[in-house]
């Protein structure tokens, strides 16, 4: 049985929601705190960030290396290391919002678009899921930043990338994902349908 399946077998595993409060209504977040109903029929408390999703992409230059970006995350408090990505405008398809937040990013387009999967980061307490998209074909271009926006574009070798996840270097969820769909895409493992 497929492990995203929702029949009877997993009833005993489903928490039933019975009561929502919304704790904060930011500019980017959303924070709710919701009474569920425990399969056993007791009843507990849920916080969880409710996130509109994002895209993230991995963008492959015509001499073998991968676009990555150094950022400063503030609730991290250090510079990271990061591919491209950028969360979805309302109502915006995937692709479109990584090809957005490609250019914008890196400035950077690409001629070919794949979609290898998705990845969900932090499933204990938010909604986020992350659309993975490969890029080729790339041209360079201008960066269009976002206001307040300040990043390093740089390139690396796949064997680079993967050295830097290896010894903590890289420890970005979304890009240590990206690394391991980028190794077995390399390796011929893994395929991806280009258009």
């Amino acid at each position: 049985m497929p492990p995203e399946s929702r029949s009877e077998a997993d009833a005993h595993l489903i928490e039933h929601p019975i009561g929502s409060t919304d704790v904060l209504r930011g500019h980017f977040l959303h924070i709710k705190r919701d009474t569920v109903r425990l399969p056993g029929g007791a009843t507990a408390t849920r916080e969880y960030v409710v996130h509109p999703g994002a895209v993230m992409v991995v963008p492959l230059l015509e001499n073998g290396r991968v676009l990555l970006e150094r950022q400063y995350r503030y609730p991290m408090q250090r510079v990271m290391i990061e591919f491209p990505a950028g969360k979805l405008d309302p109502g915006e398809a995937s692709l479109v919002c990584a090809q957005r937040e490609l250019q914008e990013e890196t400035g950077y387009t690409a001629r070919e678009w794949a979609r290898a999967g998705v990845l969900h980061p932090v499933i204990s307490y938010a909604t986020e899921f992350i659309d993975i998209w490969f890029a080729r074909g790339l041209v360079a271009g201008p960066q269009r930043l976002d206001a307040g926006e300040h990043l390093d574009v740089f390139q690396a070798t796949p064997a680079e990338l993967l050295e830097w996840c290896r010894d903590g270097t890289v420890t970005d969820a979304k890009t240590l994902t990206g690394a391991l769909w980028l190794q077995n895409v390399l390796r011929g493992d893994w395929s991806l349908d280009w258009a």
